[in-house]
């Protein structure tokens, strides 16, 4: 029997419509497993999370154990902070078989460029076609952070404790971490750092150091004590007075010619001794003028001499007084 030729074309039309249909297939199927069922999938919803400040979902997705420390990073404010700086995200299937694959996050972090690598292994098939990937286990890094002559710091925008100015801070990875630590006299500038992944041990350290504003009032402090003395001394006609500054000769002075002044005031340096704060040592000039009489002939003739001194100062501060005693021999 001849068959028509419409019903030829009929059957040449669903004969292809079938094989669109599949080839259509393969290549849905192909493209989910490479995205939605993809090795890249669980990194891009731990990147999710971790963004989202969610940091219980992150350590799932990870899989990792937490090691000890300060949980205060692992969630929510802090560790949204971090992801914040986390820019130009981009995913790669780096290495990839059967059951074991490698993806790549590269991003920048102000501008410098960085990678984290992750390890994820095949745990079975999802409808037949969809491999279904976890990440391999693993430990949190630790950050390690340290402060000079402080227990607290401000780590992400969070107030952390700092027991003996140091603490360790497990972390999630990527992420960025600044450091600091803020307040009216003793005060450390930011300092920043990536981690990247599990190897090696990042650290922080601020250099916690006294404010201009209490450097500024330790030296008001200092001048005026050196004013008065330099007052004092003169009103009480003394070669040596009770000051860090004094004269000793053997030529006659003659009463109230005696008059003391301060040349050059000291630099002040606050320093960390100990786990406290000092104040490095105090060296500048003061200025004698007087008339000494020469104790043979009895000449008057005019002392001018500029003379060098040095002192400690014990400082003590609080919240509401700074107080500063000068100690000299």
């Amino acid at each position: 029997m001849q068959k028509s030729p419409a019903l030829l074309r009929v059957a040449a039309a669903w004969l292809l419509a079938l094989v669109v249909a599949i080839v259509g297939s393969v290549v849905a199927v192909r493209t989910v497993k490479s995205t939605v069922s993809g090795p890249e999938q669980p990194v891009r919803s731990y990147i999710a999370a971790l963004q989202a400040g969610d940091g219980a979902r992150a350590l799932g997705v990870l899989r990792a154990q937490v090691p000890p420390g300060s949980p205060a990073l692992l969630d929510g404010t802090p560790l949204r902070d971090s992801m914040s700086r986390v820019q130009d995200l981009a995913f790669e299937t780096t290495e990839s078989d059967d059951d074991h694959a490698s993806v790549t996050v590269h991003y920048t972090v102000d501008g410098g460029r960085h990678d984290s690598t992750f390890r994820l292994e095949r745990t079975g098939t999802d409808w037949l076609f969809f491999p279904r990937w976890q990440m391999v286990r693993g430990t949190l890094p630790t950050l390690q952070a340290t402060v000079v002559n402080s227990a607290r710091a401000t780590v992400n925008g969070v107030a952390v404790n700092m027991p003996g100015g140091a603490n360790a801070f497990p972390v999630f990875y990527p992420g960025s971490y600044v450091g600091s630590l803020q307040g009216e006299q003793f005060a450390a500038e930011p300092s920043a750092v990536v981690v990247s992944g599990t190897s090696g041990t990042p650290a922080m350290s601020l250099a916690t150091k006294a404010t201009p504003q209490l450097v500024e009032s330790i030296e008001t402090k200092v001048r005026g004590y050196l004013d008065e003395c330099a007052r004092t001394a003169t009103q009480q006609q003394r070669l040596q007075p009770d000051c860090p500054f004094a004269l000793a000769t053997n030529s006659r002075i003659q009463d109230g010619t005696i008059q003391w002044s301060v040349e050059t005031y000291p630099k002040v340096s606050v320093e960390p001794f100990e786990g406290h704060w000092v104040v490095a040592p105090l060296t500048g000039t003061a200025r004698l003028k007087a008339t000494q009489i020469n104790l043979f002939t009895g000449a008057r003739q005019p002392l001018d001499e500029e003379l060098g001194y040095e002192f400690s100062a014990r400082l003590d501060v609080t919240d509401t007084a700074i107080t500063v005693t000068p100690q000299f021999k």
